[in-house]
């Protein structure tokens, strides 16, 4: 019976068709071709940096997908002869044991990095990519947590990289498979990642030059038949804004009103969440929100979150308000003052008018606003311009909601597919 426990605890609940072998077990160190950390020149020797070698950093592998391109830093030849550093190969694999502990990366040319990493060389494609998405999962689910050593900093070492038991398919051909199709999700990933990123700086652009620099009172660039001046004019005066719902912990139930908070606005588009919070009809004493109406955070814990907008989309009437720190703005042009709200005047306004710092909450009132004086030009232009950021909106909102959508599926079969 207790082989039987321990066989199945080696087999993985989603497999390819045709594999039904128990998986094995092996230290890492036995499954890499070559391995070991980094090294850093010393800093304080300029001829050691701003070389032809590219430098991996904490701040690359952090802020990666799971592959480096680019670096942030380069060395010289005579910095890598200095120090403990070593080129790693194309296609090697690059943990991280200080900082973003557990975080990993295919490194896409070849770099050195400091001794902040432990860094895998495996010769075999089929193996490194299955070795790769098995690291990927350790990460995702905080399984580094336990080999964790604390102290100022919390790090791994390389011994317990070493010696980290990693369970895997004896058939070279299941390990294919496995590292296939997670590398297939990756560059699936990766596209709507980039196609998302691209549509952001064409929107900021045409933002730059849509919407009157400082001082100025046309844009640099209009739709065709527009050449009047435009108009100074109180933010009251193009939407209506409205305080949220204050309510107390007894009105909360699990199933009523949705109660819409800072967390409804991810990144600049609106969703709906599975922990939203639902308050009883007796408590509602605001408006419902309307689809269309803007959704904005009025306070926040983080200052930087204060300020951030969305327009409401696809929500049932009467189903929902917003809560009390959050303001609702409602107008005739919402994907025009949406977009206006994405400008450099907004900008400015936050950072004069919300205060916060040194722990206090950030605030947003509903009076500065209301006063706050911007340029708008003629109902029609408004319309023409809103519906172009409302097309590159839609867009952005795609691509996000598909690269969320595969990284939820990617975590289901990484839970999955292995032991």
């Amino acid at each position: 019976m207790v082989i039987e426990m321990e066989e199945k605890a080696l087999k993985p609940s989603l497999r390819f068709k045709g594999f039904t072998d128990t998986w094995d077990q092996r230290k890492l160190g036995q499954i890499i071709s070559k391995g070991g950390s980094g090294g850093t020149p010393t800093s304080t020797n300029s001829e050691y940096y701003n070389g032809d070698i590219p430098f991996l950093s904490i701040t690359d592998i952090t802020n990666s997908d799971g592959y480096i391109y680019v670096t942030e830093k380069s060395i010289t030849e005579l910095g890598l002869n200095n120090s403990s550093a070593w080129i790693l190969p194309k296609e090697s694999i690059s943990l991280a044991m200080y900082a973003s502990v557990g975080k990993v990366a295919i490194l896409k040319e070849n770099i050195a990095t400091s001794q902040a990493f432990y860094n895998l060389v495996i010769d075999d494609l089929r193996t490194r990519n299955f070795v790769f998405q098995y690291l990927k999962k350790m990460d995702i689910n905080k399984e580094w947590n336990s080999l964790i050593s604390t102290g100022t900093q919390a790090n791994l070492n390389a011994e317990k990289v070493k010696e980290l038991q990693v369970k895997f398919p004896n058939d070279i051909e299941e390990q294919s498979k496995i590292g296939s199709i997670f590398s297939s999700i990756d560059s699936l990933i990766t596209l709507h990642q980039r196609k998302y990123d691209k549509l952001v700086n064409i929107k900021k652009a045409l933002l730059n030059k849509m919407f009157p620099k400082n001082d100025e009172v046309v844009p640099k660039m209009r739709f065709k038949g527009f050449t009047d001046a435009w108009e100074q004019c109180k933010f009251s005066v193009l939407a209506d804004v409205k305080r949220g719902l204050t309510y107390k912990p007894t009105d909360v139930v699990s199933n009523g009103i949705r109660v819409l908070r800072s967390s409804n606005i991810n990144e600049d588009y609106f969703e709906k969440r599975e922990d939203d919070v639902f308050v009883s009809q007796g408590a509602i004493n605001i408006d419902y929100v309307k689809s269309g109406d803007i959704l904005i955070t009025s306070a926040n814990g983080s200052s930087r979150l204060v300020g951030k907008h969305a327009i409401i989309d696809k929500i049932a009437d009467n189903s929902a308000v917003h809560g009390g720190f959050m303001l609702l703005a409602r107008t005739n042009h919402s994907h025009f003052l949406n977009a206006s709200m994405s400008s450099r005047w907004y900008e400015r306004f936050i950072n004069l008018n919300v205060a916060g710092g040194n722990g206090a909450i950030g605030n947003l009132s509903k009076s500065n606003l209301d006063e706050y004086e911007i340029l708008a030009p003629s109902n029609n232009e408004k319309s023409k311009i809103g519906e172009l950021f409302q097309s590159i909106d839609s867009l952005n909102t795609l691509h996000q909601r598909k690269y969320d959508k595969l990284v939820h599926i990617k975590r289901a079969l990484l839970q999955k597919m292995f032991v």
